[in-house]
Parts: C-alpha cells; sequence; structure tokens
C-alpha cells in the first residue's frame, strides 16, 4: 500500500486545471461583449460638429420644409399660435359651459317637479290631519253624548242584562 490509488483520467491536477480553464471562460464571456461595445464606440463614431455653447434654437431649420402642414405652422409667429391656443381654449370653455348650463336647467326642472309632488303631499297630509282631528272630536261628542243616554236610561230603570 505504498502507492495510491488508481483514479484513472481525473487527477487532482486535471481537474484543478479544467475548473480555471471553465472560470476563464465564463469572466471573459461576461466581459466581451461590454469591451467589444466601449472598443466599437471608440473608433467607429466621429466627433459632434456642432457648437452648443451658442443660443440654442429647439426646432432646426430644415426640420419638416418639404411638408407643407409642418411649413405652415413653423412660419407663424409666436404671437399667433399663442392666439390660435387662446382661442382653442375658449372654444372648449364655452362648451362646457354650455353643457353645464343645460344640466343646471334640466337639474332644477327635476327639482321644480319634485318641489310641486312635494307641495302636493303635504296638502294631502293636512287634509287628512284635519279630518282625522274633526273625527276624533266627533267621537269624543258621540262618547259624551252616549255616557248621557246611558246615565239617562239607567236612572228610568233600564239594566244591562248581557
Amino acid at each position: 500500500m505504498a502507492h495510491p490509488p488508481d483514479h484513472g483520467f481525473c487527477t487532482n491536477g486535471v481537474v484543478r486545471l479544467v475548473f480555471v480553464l471553465v472560470a476563464v471562460c465564463l469572466v471573459g464571456y461576461t466581459i466581451r461583449p461590454s469591451l467589444h461595445w466601449s472598443l466599437k464606440e471608440k473608433g467607429s463614431c466621429p466627433q459632434c460638429p456642432c457648437d452648443c455653447s451658442k443660443d440654442f434654437d429647439p426646432i432646426p431649420v430644415d426640420c419638416g420644409k418639404h411638408e407643407p402642414e409642418v411649413k405652415e405652422e413653423m412660419e407663424k409667429d409666436i404671437i399667433a399660435l399663442m392666439s390660435e391656443e387662446l382661442s382653442l381654449q375658449q372654444t372648449v370653455a364655452n362648451e362646457t359651459l354650455q353643457r353645464t348650463d343645460a344640466l343646471l336647467m334640466g337639474a332644477r326642472r327635476v327639482s321644480l317637479h319634485y318641489q310641486k309632488e312635494a307641495e302636493k303631499c303635504n296638502a294631502g297630509v293636512e287634509t287628512c290631519e284635519e279630518a282625522r282631528e274633526r273625527a276624533q272630536a266627533e267621537l269624543v261628542e258621540e262618547l259624551r253624548l252616549s255616557e248621557v243616554w246611558e246615565r239617562r236610561a239607567r236612572e228610568l230603570g233600564w239594566t244591562d242584562n248581557s
């Protein structure tokens, strides 16, 4: 037993070498795309010729010069554009006001209808209440008269033989 057992092709050194190669391949695979793009960007893109330190015009001069609608809009001055925007906002505000007025008139009509119905109902309740009060007064009077007649009947000798 003087020599180590034979593991065949997989010795410790070979296993370590395979792991190192796999690690190097993974690191290279991960880093390669970023290196590729950074090297490509440095070499292929020319410097920007514009001078951004001057006053900057946000709309390029030749932008849309071949389209008539865009050209017409570009030729309008700022005051005309602002007045057009204000007139559009005024139109929208007027339409909104008209819809609001129509809704308000509808709400008033419905409110008046319900108010008239409530007044009818209150008048009916008052009529019923007056009739109830009259009926109650008549009942009290009838009870008083019944007591008077019953007392006279008892005085004349009537007895309750029920």
